[in-house]
């Protein structure tokens, strides 16, 4: 089998695509950082490398191009790579920098990589996160960053990303293609981390919580589970966002970035 995991080379994705390894897939790392990459790479085993800046569509894609030179076939591709912005920064396409890597990077991908995708009957399991509840999605405001919040912002992209799982699934009705999505628990990563006495405080905090391990064992557990347009905290089925309005809207406000 093949696999790719977008954000593969720390955190939970380096977690995920290592037991994908155990499991004998061959194992796809994205990453932006080439160093950080190549060292996750050759600790895998089993794996490629494509390095990509998914923060901006010419990066997104390279990914794409690179992922199809590299996979003739896609049994699983996992979305992983997502940031917590501490300070607005807009990329060169104008975009705020947490909206293109969490939300428009994967929809991008799943456009770019389609034909592909529908040909491996591919499994996707897209990395969300329980903090959508917090989101609020203002079309005018949030793809530019006008409403930036150093909470609200990141359970924004991740309420944009949810909002289209379930436009993806109708849409690969009876294709061979299924999406679910995942919320992994909360993870000792570096996500968010910052300097100063609000970064020393949030590191203290963070030894209680589960190690990048435990996060990755529900994404794998979806990996190879059957199932289309779901939502899961953990290993358990919940609500997701429930507003076909404003899931139409934003798919619609992220299609025009369609290279």
């Amino acid at each position: 089998m093949m696999a790719v995991v977008t954000g593969g080379s720390r955190g939970i994705g380096y977690a995920v695509a290592e037991e994908l390894v155990r499991r004998e897939c061959q194992v796809v790392v994205v990453a932006r950082d080439r160093a950080r990459g190549e060292q996750a790479v050759s600790a895998l085993g089993p794996a490629s490398l494509v390095v990509a800046d998914l923060s901006t569509i010419a990066g997104i894609q390279s990914a794409a191009d690179q992922i199809l030179d590299q996979c003739p076939k896609i049994d699983v591709f996992v979305h992983n790579a997502g940031i917590w912005p501490t300070r607005l920064v807009r990329t060169p396409d104008g975009l705020e920098q947490a909206f293109a890597v969490n939300h428009l990077a994967p929809f991008l991908l799943n456009h770019l990589l389609e034909p592909r995708l529908r040909d491996s009957a591919t499994r996707v399991v897209q990395v969300s996160a329980g903090l959508f509840v917090k989101g609020r999605y203002d079309p005018q405001r949030t793809p530019t960053g006008e409403d930036f919040h150093r909470m609200r912002t990141y359970c924004t992209t991740k309420l944009a990303n949810l909002l289209t799982v379930p436009v993806f699934a109708e849409r690969w009705r009876n294709t061979g293609v299924t999406i679910d999505a995942v919320h992994p628990g909360v993870i000792k990563t570096d996500l968010g981390d910052t300097g100063g006495l609000l970064g020393l405080l949030m590191k203290f905090v963070k030894r209680s919580w589960a190690p990048p391990a435990s996060g990755a064992k529900p994404v794998v557990r979806l990996a190879f589970t059957t199932g289309n347009g779901r939502y899961f905290d953990q290993n358990a089925l919940a609500e997701g966002p429930k507003d076909p309005v404003l899931a139409q809207r934003v798919w619609d406000q992220a299609v025009a970035y369609v290279p």
